[in-house]
């Protein structure tokens, strides 16, 4: 039955280690021992360990410290405290910090065979509650996606196919069509959704802070570096790690990634411990890849391993029959955060919000809706409500030289941005250093 058990000793006692070795291995566990610190987490690094028996003095690294490297490792392991009398209060103060129980020196034989045989009882009982649950929860659709057109219910289709595996997704799409949303919905429907999800915007950090926030590191590694940090690829273990705008990445980081994706292990920045981990990749990207592969500013192997299953999002222009639904749902959610009466929109104002073609898609639309809730004062959003005349860009004439028409557009998208720089550059897809110059260019001034 104990075959399958790991059970780790962490003593610098030696007679403590080789009778507890002896005990245990008669009664069918796997035993390792450590007689320090170090030794027990290059252990750890090793294999994995379902149960560590762990004093709580020993020399350099005491039990308590070592309790929190472990918890870096393995958030799991069950942990239980030997101590002699007269640290209890320590002990019991490491219970709260998660161990499972203690004991004291000397060791009763029997009363440790009871604590540990209780430790599987209640690992085997959480095991079964998770798989009931994951038994029990049926895909469900994120409230937060709106749509019923053939193209929405397409995508949601994709979720659920992919969402009970452990593949590796692309989702494309451009800005504003809610590719985060998307990610989230793959990883609430997926196994490790009692893990987190870990989000991190690749295109928004420099590279030596991307590589810093993607894997960590220590004090002293450079500059400003007083603590010792980790990185989203530790946090995301056990869960889903996701790469928004993956083809922002520079050429050495996707290099490093690669080899964390074919490994499973890193190590922080400064640092020489190798760290494992076990997480899923979601990315996404509004680029295309294919061509940056063709330019060489994005890794041919790299691509590859993370285009395995792809899910593309329609812009709304292509999906004009969600607009109603997504309107009404941008109107209720902000009745109720600003307090007000207006609930529902004028058929001529719905009727401009349709045929506008929203470059800037679910964000540029949801943008909109709350700006005419704060200046609506009747009960109904009219078209007078609407923060710029939608009906009049739909109608106008397209004349004028290009300049004159690149200026008006940049203006609107500034407009209905609120000058977020970053929102407005994703919007006209083109990055923050051009959309800079042209602001200088046309002599725009922040209202």
């Amino acid at each position: 039955m104990n075959e399958h058990i790991a059970l780790l000793i962490v003593d610098d006692e030696q007679i403590v280690r080789d009778s507890l070795t002896k005990w245990f291995r008669e009664d069918g566990y796997i035993v390792g021992a450590a007689a320090n610190a170090a030794e027990a987490l290059r252990l750890m690094q090793e294999q994995r360990w379902h149960i560590i028996l762990l004093d709580i003095k020993m020399p350099g690294m005491d039990g308590m410290e070592l309790q929190q490297r472990i918890r870096d490792i393995d958030a799991h392991a069950i942990i239980i405290f030997i101590t002699a009398h007269a640290s209890v209060d320590t002990a019991v103060q490491a219970l709260k910090c998660g161990a499972f129980d203690y004991i004291t020196k000397p060791i009763d034989p029997d009363h440790l065979s009871h604590l540990v045989s209780n430790a599987i009882k209640q690992r085997a009982l959480a095991m079964e509650n998770l798989k009931l649950k994951e038994q029990v929860v049926e895909f469900s659709k994120p409230d937060e996606i709106i749509g019923d057109s053939s193209q929405i219910k397409k995508v949601f289709e994709m979720i659920k196919t992919v969402a009970g595996t452990d593949t590796t997704v692309m989702i494309r799409g451009e800005s504003g069509t809610g590719k985060e949303l998307i990610a989230r919905a793959i990883h609430a429907n997926s196994q490790r959704r009692y893990f987190p999800i870990v989000t991190i915007n690749c295109g928004a950090l420099p590279e030596g802070v991307l590589e810093s926030e993607l894997f960590g590191h220590e004090r002293g590694a450079f500059t400003g570096a007083q603590y010792r940090r980790k990185g989203k690829l530790e946090l995301a273990d056990g869960g889903t790690l996701f790469l928004d705008e993956v083809g922002n990445i520079d050429m050495k980081t996707q290099m490093d990634l690669l080899r964390v994706i074919e490994t499973k292990q890193f190590t922080r920045v400064g640092g020489n411990e190798t760290i494992k981990v076990d997480f899923r990749i979601i990315c996404a990207t509004n680029k295309d890849l294919e061509l940056a592969v063709k330019e060489g500013t994005f890794r041919e192997d790299f691509y590859y391993r993370l285009n395995v299953f792809t899910v593309s999002i329609p812009p709304l222009r292509e999906r004009k029959s969600d607009i109603p639904l997504l309107v009404n749902y941008f109107v209720n959610k902000h009745k109720r955060a600003m307090g007000k009466d207006i609930s529902s929109v004028s058929p001529e104002a719905m009727d401009i919000l349709v045929q506008y073609d929203w470059p800037g898609n679910v964000r540029e639309l949801e943008n909109a809706m709350e700006r005419a809730m704060v200046v609506g004062k009747s009960c109904a959003i009219t078209p007078a409500d609407l923060p710029f005349q939608l009906s009049e860009r739909n109608n106008e004439p397209q004349s004028g030289s290009l300049a004159d028409m690149e200026k008006r557009h940049i203006a609107r998208v500034l407009e209905e941005q609120r000058w977020n720089i970053t929102h407005s550059a994703e919007v006209l897809q083109i990055d923050r250093v051009t959309l800079y110059n042209k602001i200088a260019k046309y002599g725009f001034r922040k209202p």
